[in-house]
């Protein structure tokens, strides 16, 4: 045993704690740091890098954690900006009348009289506008997301370009509620115990400090939750995700919203520091800036985002100027009018795309890449003994409880893509606890009968009940819910994650953590994650130190076989009542081969129902209690694995002759 001991994920402790050290001397070094650098025109550009840090936080919810493109995102920028602007400005002002007194009474609005009948003018405090402008601006992400999420990709970003634009236009044209290319005036800054900010620098640099603090917590607590592990699954590999009970539309949709709700909550913090709002702030170059800034720092990675917004507005707002003097006076030295008369300002555009283009082609990872690193296996740890015949530590997971009668049935199932015909009128029964293997030659339809039964391919007739359910129509994470769980004939991990993030994922649709939840951690939610690793863990450790030791490690790193094991241990992480196979010696070694039947059958000793393609005859016989032979969408044999090898349509179809020639 003192061979495969490795380190459990509560050693990572030591990894956040680290992390928790850093950002609370850095956290007291930026608190401390008006004290002694007393330049407010400095305060003021750090001020503002931190709002550009706030923005880029939310755009990393949605490009670097769940994959989603999104060359829009300064329209909800603009959203909040503006949301605070009219309910503070003298833009928006009806007409008075005893019904606005309520909110009068708690200083929502005030009647003034402008030399006319008395008007209302509202006077939202900043501080309930914080919050109130993230949830408007996240209530326009679900608005958004709902007509474009079956898109990705190039089609994906395009339709963002588009909301961001259309966001720009109403700005610019609604001058009853935004004054147009003018924009709003008069923007009312924060007010604390009576104390007004006013155009000084040093609160709003507090404030943006506070801000940043609050959302890096927010994306450190949601990364590492549930929501988070559907969101980076969703990212690498949406149909896998599905198929691991990840429910596509709802957190798709959680992403835009939460990355929203960052970039409104920065709209209204920006808007009151500036009091002004115009357009022109909020246009597709804010978009790609803060894209570059995401893909400088890291995708996914939460403390990158922030190093790389700073940075890059940093350079906007000190280096190029500076630069832009630099030049101007050797410019003055020899005599050059170019130099001159250059100004590094304009470049910046120009500056970001080269940006860009250098990082995805020599860091894609960023300058703080969200994968960590982790220290290579030991040679004892390579080499040590694995025990054959069957998983090891089974008491750990328990005994499958299956009835007596049929698990899953299959009736005249027909599916056709177009003109072809890949299931064709199939039937076939899956008894509780039993094992049927499917088989048949390349393109007989067999992996699209897995899908058609896990709601990744939609059947033109037929019926599939598991344990009375009907699962034609429904979603494929409504299939995992309903306890079919299944592996692919190609391997579909989540590459980026480790081997105990990949488990974890398996096990979503048995959690319950929600976003706030994931973000406030009551007992409840930690008890849960605590039972969640531990039942992955004891999971991974079925497979002996072919995965514990790996535990912690990308899955890219791993061999073949390992990644085999991964998406078994995945499957089997859902507590499934049903576990579908798709050829899962596909690419192993003869005794790897052995090693993964033997551990299949102590699957079923413990009662498993399992539904198995498999092409190794060998394995077959070992497995299966019974075997369904498909060849071209048609059923053409069925029976005990002995007897169907020896049919004659059986080999026809696989050797292309009759078995007495």
């Amino acid at each position: 045993m003192n061979a495969i001991a490795t380190a459990h994920p509560s050693a990572a402790l030591t990894h956040q704690q680290r992390s928790l050290l850093l950002a609370t001397l850095a956290f007291i070094f930026f608190t401390l740091l008006p004290q002694f650098w007393d330049n407010d025109g400095d305060l003021d550009s750090l001020a503002n890098a931190m709002s550009y840090a706030t923005l880029a936080l939310g755009l990393n919810i949605v490009v670097g954690f769940a994959g989603l493109l999104d060359l829009g995102y300064a329209a909800f920028f603009a959203i909040g900006a503006y949301y605070y602007g009219i309910f503070t400005s003298f833009q928006v002002m009806p007409p008075w009348s005893e019904s606005w007194a309520p909110l009068a009474t708690i200083g929502l609005v005030e009647k003034i009289n402008q030399g006319g009948p008395d008007l209302v003018h509202f006077t939202l405090s900043f501080w309930i506008a914080l919050p109130t402008g993230g949830l408007v601006a996240a209530l326009f992400g679900v608005l958004f997301g709902l007509p474009v999420l079956r898109l990705r990709g190039d089609y994906l970003a395009i339709v963002t370009l588009g909301f961001g634009e259309i966001v720009q236009i109403c700005a610019r044209n609604l001058d009853w509620l935004t004054n147009g290319a003018a924009g709003l005036n008069g923007v009312q800054g924060p007010k604390l115990f009576g104390y007004r900010f006013g155009v000084h620098a040093e609160p709003y640099y507090y404030v943006g400090l506070v801000l940043v603090a609050f959302l890096v917590f927010v994306s450190f607590r949601l990364r590492g939750s549930r929501i988070g592990r559907a969101w980076m699954a969703i990212r690498e590999d949406e149909t896998a995700a599905s198929a691991m009970g990840v429910n596509l539309v709802h957190y798709k949709l959680l992403a835009f919203a939460m990355g929203a709700a960052f970039a409104g909550m920065t709209g209204v913090f920006f808007i009151a520091k500036l009091q002004t709002a115009t357009p022109e702030m909020f246009n597709s170059a804010v978009s790609s800036m803060l894209l570059v800034m995401v893909v400088l720092g890291g995708m996914g990675s939460v403390w990158g985002v922030v190093i790389g917004a700073v940075l890059l507005q940093m350079m906007q707002t000190w280096f190029l100027p500076q630069m832009s003097v630099w030049l101007h006076d050797i410019g003055k030295m020899t005599g050059s009018p170019m130099l001159q008369n250059v100004d590094m300002v304009q470049w910046t555009q120009l500056i970001f795309g080269v940006i860009l283009v250098l990082m995805m082609l020599f860091r894609r990872e960023g300058l703080v890449p969200a994968v960590r690193k982790v220290a290579p296996l030991t040679m004892e740890q390579q080499t040590a003994h694995v025990v054959r015949g069957g998983f090891q530590g089974l008491d750990k997971i328990g005994r499958w409880t299956p009835g007596t009668g049929v698990a899953l049935d299959i009736k005249d199932v027909v599916v056709k893509f177009g003109g072809l015909v890949a299931l064709n009128k199939v039937s076939l029964q899956v008894p509780e606890g039993g094992v049927v293997a499917v088989i048949g030659p390349n393109g007989s339809g067999k992996s699209t009968l897995f899908n058609v039964i896990t709601g990744l391919v939609a059947a033109d007739s037929g019926s599939i009940t598991f344990q009375g359910v009907e699962l034609l129509g429904l979603a494929p994470h409504q299939v995992l819910e309903n306890g079919v769980a299944r592996t692919f004939q190609n391997i579909r991990l989540f590459a980026n994650l480790t081997v105990l993030e990949n488990v974890l994922i398996g096990e979503h649709a048995r959690l319950t953590t929600g976003p706030f939840g994931a973000v406030i951690r009551p007992p409840s939610v930690v008890k849960e994650e605590s039972r969640a690793t531990e039942w992955a863990m004891n999971i991974i450790a079925l497979f002996g130190n072919r995965l514990t030791p790996r535990w912690d490690q990308p899955v890219t790193a791993l061999s073949y076989a390992n990644r085999r094991r991964v998406e078994i241990a995945r499957a089997i992480a859902s507590r499934p009542k049903i576990l579908l196979l798709d050829e899962p010696t596909a690419g192993m070694n003869p005794a790897e081969s052995l090693e993964l039947a033997e551990q299949i059958k102590s699957l079923h000793d413990l009662g498993l129902t399992i539904l198995l393609i498999e092409h190794k005859l060998d394995v077959v016989t070992r497995l299966a209690d019974n075997v369904i032979v498909l060849d071209h969408g048609d059923k053409i044999a069925e029976g005990l694995p002995d007897v169907v090898r020896k049919d004659e349509e059986v080999l026809r179809a696989y050797l292309g002759r009759a078995g007495g020639h």
